[in-house]
């Protein structure tokens, strides 16, 4: 496609003033304004004959296999003219749907003989079908008279999945902070309370260890030892409702939750425990069941994956009820969720309580960080005033269900989203240290 640019009107345009004089006063002049419009005609015809061709134009255009939310991606393109002359500089635009943004136009310059390569960075901000549509190209003439313009189709699609990179990269720092040279295995024995062995006592061991009968019995000090408890069963219970997929910081909170929990999900997995994940709305959803090892963690990560946004209160009644009855022994119930006041919280608080008789429940939110700013921002009208009093009400209610939440004995973490990931795992290491399962 090709079209004249701003350059060409104004030059037809600045003979304006001579062909209306030319018409106003010598109109047997005529010949005057024809040969004007003919020149800049000749102009504009020669500047797309020396322009670059869109019919030597070609684009190829590479995708990764997967995005990542909250994480940035390249998507690589290659300009090539086949013949001909080459443009000075192409401006190029990406057409992608929502999940990927608005991309800004990008002008290059420079060729690699007749190949000009070029990197476009692109952010998922929710998970999805990320699609790539088209890719723009346009670029003017020698003279600056017309610019051409190239569309190419594309129509790819690239699912875009929980940012397991990130969980990857964290768990290699968390496993790596404490590993010891070598290639034995280490063996973890004394911090636990599952009995392992005897042997005979040593100086230095904790005296409360000595097993007295069978020491009376081989007429020698024994001592136990322990180790790390194993195969606790874990339950990621992610509520995929309306307050849990708004956006928090750019990146619905359902998707930082699902971040975090993929990262604890493999600590726990790699330390013999089983995990299940299990979202829900207004019903029930997805459900993984439990999995054992970390070769099942890919498993997981195509169950989060497939845990859709929802529009709907979350239903804790039905959900809770049913996840309960699903557990046939005392777990550690991890419940992803948000709430606004007293009154939404009130069903959720009574079918919580119905799961800590049984089981230990881990509450994990995100610090309101909006209403914290409007509670605390110097008031300059009475509009500030109304704002503050609102939000500090509303922060108030929030603290009333978090300590209704402790008192029925539920762990709670509330936090930012930076420390969101290493909370969660510290409050885990910290209950199977403390033997609370």
């Amino acid at each position: 496609m090709i079209s004249p640019t701003l350059r060409a009107i104004f030059l037809m345009l600045l003979g304006l003033p001579l062909l209306v004089a030319i018409a106003l006063l010598a109109p047997e002049l005529w010949i005057v304004s024809a040969g004007w419009i003919a020149a800049v005609g000749a102009l504009i015809g020669v500047d797309t004959l020396l322009g670059a061709s869109v019919r030597q134009y070609a684009v190829k255009v590479c995708l990764p296999p997967i995005l990542y939310v909250g994480s940035a991606d390249d998507v690589e393109i290659e300009l090539s003219f086949e013949n001909g002359p080459l443009p000075a500089r192409v401006e190029v635009q990406l057409e992608t749907n929502a999940l990927l943004g608005t991309r800004e136009p990008q002008g290059l310059r420079g060729w690699d003989g007749r190949i000009r390569a070029h990197t476009i960075s692109v952010t998922p901000s929710r998970r999805g079908m990320a699609q790539i549509i088209r890719l723009w190209s346009r670029w003017q003439g020698p003279l600056g008279l017309i610019q051409k313009r190239h569309v190419e189709l594309l129509n790819l699609n690239v699912p875009v999945t929980p940012n397991v990179r990130w969980v990857r990269d964290e768990a290699i720092r968390l496993f790596s902070r404490d590993a010891e040279f070598g290639i034995k295995t280490q063996i973890e024995r004394g911090d636990g309370s599952e009995f392992d062995a005897l042997r005979e006592f040593a100086s230095g061991m904790d005296r409360r260890a000595i097993d007295w009968k069978h020491s009376a019995r081989h007429r020698a000090l024994l001592a136990k030892e322990f180790k790390t408890e194993r195969n606790h069963n874990i339950v990621f219970a992610f509520d995929t409702g309306r307050l849990m997929s708004e956006p928090l910081g750019g990146v619905p909170k359902l998707d930082r939750a699902v971040t975090a929990g993929l990262l604890l999900a493999y600590v726990s997995l790699r330390n013999g425990d089983r995990t299940m994940f299990y979202g829900f709305a207004d019903h029930p959803g997805a459900n993984s069941g439990f999995l054992t090892g970390t070769s099942s963690f890919p498993k997981a990560q195509a169950v989060v994956a497939g845990m859709d946004y929802s529009e709907d209160e979350a239903n804790f009644t039905l959900a809770l009820s049913k996840l309960g009855s699903q557990l046939q022994r005392r777990s550690l119930v991890i419940i992803f969720s948000d709430f606004v006041d007293t009154i939404s919280a009130e069903l959720m608080l009574e079918n919580v309580k119905r799961l800590t008789d049984r089981h230990l429940v881990l509450f994990a939110t995100f610090e309101d960080a909006a209403l914290s700013q409007m509670a605390d921002a110097a008031p300059g009208t009475a509009q500030d005033v109304a704002r503050a009093v609102i939000a500090d009400t509303l922060l108030s209610e929030r603290d009333v269900v978090l300590r209704r939440l402790q008192r029925l004995g539920v762990q709670i973490i509330e936090t930012t989203p930076g420390k969101f990931s290493s909370e969660l795992v510290s409050r885990y290491l910290q209950i199977k240290q403390r033997d609370m399962l």
